[in-house]
């Protein structure tokens, strides 16, 4: 709970970086624009539910926001296509306790006024139903409350849903990469938070990409050291998701997985250092140097293990 208040003051006075709410929001970004970009539709015109409105999934989707309006939409319509649930339900205005950071992320009361639904709060299917997401994403830490049921009625609604049950480890994750492949005919995008083998249905094959922040950290750090940047913002982090998103195979070649392989790592965090030091010199936030001077500063500030041979000697 300390965690967002904790970046908000600081980050304009440190060079800080928060991985659970930052490094998870770009790498869910960056495989949202690849998962968006290899349906041939725009982000921005997507609707999103969340289940899980904790500092990690709450940052997640302002970083989504933010990169709406990138595209051209207000902060206000974008907002307007977020839905974030908790264990009470849907986020309104009306609830009580709220912290300012989910405050932010509530629905008017007003907006469910003519909806349908059984408690105090519209429940994750009674969402889904009035709703009509494209996108769902996971970060509760509950086990299946991606049900048949609920992966079902958004399949209706949706052709090719994308479905990120992100929770970890695997025992508490919404729902299993075959369950959800099962329950949409093979028609649907799954990434996940931890490491699945791909999954086999009906003779086709599918990859499970996993949406992990070694993917974004590695990068945005080895920026800081080479540029010797001062602060870290949002924009910087918008470039490390657009970076991740250019990469993904299927998006650059119309086939293969989602997201590029993790043992890509290597260049792909020296790409993703060369775009938000870019990015830092635009904002004052480093001293600017020309590309070449930039990638050679990245290229001897990589840090690689290479080990010395070694023999066991007893004593």
């Amino acid at each position: 709970n300390n965690a967002t208040p904790l970046l908000m003051r600081y980050r304009n006075e440190l060079c800080c970086f928060n991985d659970d709410i930052q490094g998870t929001a770009c790498v869910t970004v960056g495989t949202l624009l690849a998962a968006c970009r290899s349906k041939k539709e725009k982000f921005s015109n997507q609707k999103i539910v969340f289940v899980g409105a904790g500092s990690a999934g709450c940052g997640i989707a302002e970083q989504i926001i933010a990169s709406m309006v990138s595209e051209g939409v207000s902060e206000k319509q974008a907002r307007s296509q977020i839905f974030m649930i908790d264990r009470f339900g849907l986020l309104t205005d009306n609830m009580s306790d709220l912290r300012d950071f989910q405050l932010k992320l509530a629905h008017s009361e007003v907006t469910v006024s003519d909806w349908s639904f059984t408690e105090k709060h519209p429940n994750l299917q009674e969402v889904i139903q009035q709703v009509k997401p494209s996108i769902l994403i996971g970060v509760s830490g509950q086990a299946g409350l991606f049900n048949e049921h609920v992966v079902k009625t958004m399949k209706k609604h949706c052709a090719l849903p994308i479905i990120l049950p992100l929770s970890n480890p695997i025992k508490q994750i919404e729902a299993l990469p075959e369950q959800i492949i099962a329950w949409t005919q093979g028609q649907a995008i799954v990434a996940t938070g931890s490491p699945f083998p791909p999954v086999e249905y009906e003779g086709k094959s599918h990859t499970i990409v996993q949406c992990n922040n070694s993917y974004i950290f590695p990068g945005i750090g080895l920026a800081v050291v080479s540029a010797n940047i001062s602060r870290i913002s949002d924009e910087m982090l918008m470039a490390a998701s657009e970076v991740l998103a250019q990469e993904s195979p299927l998006v650059k070649t119309g086939k293969g997985e989602l997201l590029p392989p993790l043992d890509s790592i290597v260049e792909l965090s020296k790409k993703i250092a060369f775009e938000v030091s870019k990015i830092a010199f635009k904002q004052k936030y480093a001293l600017k140097v020309s590309d070449e001077t930039l990638l050679t500063q990245i290229e001897n500030n990589f840090w690689q293990p290479n080990y010395r041979q070694y023999r066991r000697v007893s004593v």
